[in-house]
């Protein structure tokens, strides 16, 4: 299969010239992660994430995304073969792929994401999928508190390239915190605007967390993290045993990896 017959053709983009707060915005109301950014001919020149919008402090910021995009460490191409570019997209820890017409026409086309994987091969019926989450589970999961301010629970998720972390007391699941939910509670760490910044007083994970979470057990098959996240829209689902301690975390990309 070709990434053509998979990718998400109707997912959107913005001009580099359009505000930032423009694109904080869009990724908020569609619940997106990340947002391709073109210039005037609609070729790919870079994109933005959720995490780049917590930089900006106001909603009147003249600043435009084009001063705040990145190139992504991967860029597929309409013709690629799909599984290709799964393996690609895990081996680079990159959750989205732009998706252009060829490596020298760079018009936007789309983008193809993990979940749209994930949906292939439920949809396939891989035999993989009957495997226990213990066997794909990452055993140490970087955890949070309640208690923690939310500034340092900031850089630890930019330290390790996490967009989401289970919060944790006394070993027990009580909630988890995602770029979203800081994003939503107007939680920001200014970078742009002014050379001193603007910080809003320190709080703590407790007032942005979300204590619903959705949880499995390590004997729960891949199959059902699967559609959990494809149902739910989440990037990750804890595992906690039969007290409610977190042993694990399953993510999208683990999903992958495992199918793959």
């Amino acid at each position: 299969m070709l990434v053509q017959n998979l990718m998400n053709r109707k997912y959107p983009s913005l001009y580099a010239d359009e505000l930032a707060t423009k694109a904080r915005a869009v990724l908020r109301s569609r619940e997106l992660r990340v947002l391709p950014i073109v210039d005037k001919h609609k070729r790919f020149i870079g994109m933005i994430s959720r995490g780049d919008m917590m930089a900006i402090t106001s909603s009147v910021s003249p600043i435009r995304v084009k001063g705040m995009m990145s190139m992504p460490k991967f860029i597929a191409a309409e013709e690629m073969d799909v599984i290709q570019v799964a393996r690609e997209m895990v081996r680079l820890d990159e959750w989205y792929a732009p998706v252009v017409k060829s490596s020298q026409d760079y018009t936007y086309l789309g983008m193809l994401g993990l979940e749209n994987l994930i949906d292939l091969f439920l949809k396939k019926g891989f035999a993989k999928l009957a495997k226990p989450l213990s066997e794909i589970m990452s055993t140490e999961p970087v955890t949070c508190s309640p208690d923690d301010d939310v500034d340092n629970v900031w850089r630890l998720m930019q330290e390790h390239s996490f967009a989401g972390l289970p919060v944790v007391k006394k070993g027990k699941l009580v909630g988890i915190v995602t770029q979203k939910n800081l994003l939503d509670s107007g939680v920001v760490f200014p970078m742009f605007e002014a050379k001193k910044g603007r910080f809003k007083a320190p709080s703590k994970i407790s007032s942005v967390m979300r204590t619903s979470v959705i949880s499995l057990k390590p004997a729960s098959l891949v199959k059902e993290a699967a559609r959990l996240v494809l149902e739910k829209n989440i990037g990750r689902v804890p595992i906690i045993d039969g007290k409610g301690k977190l042993i694990g975390v399953v993510d999208r990309e683990d999903i992958v990896k495992a199918l793959l």
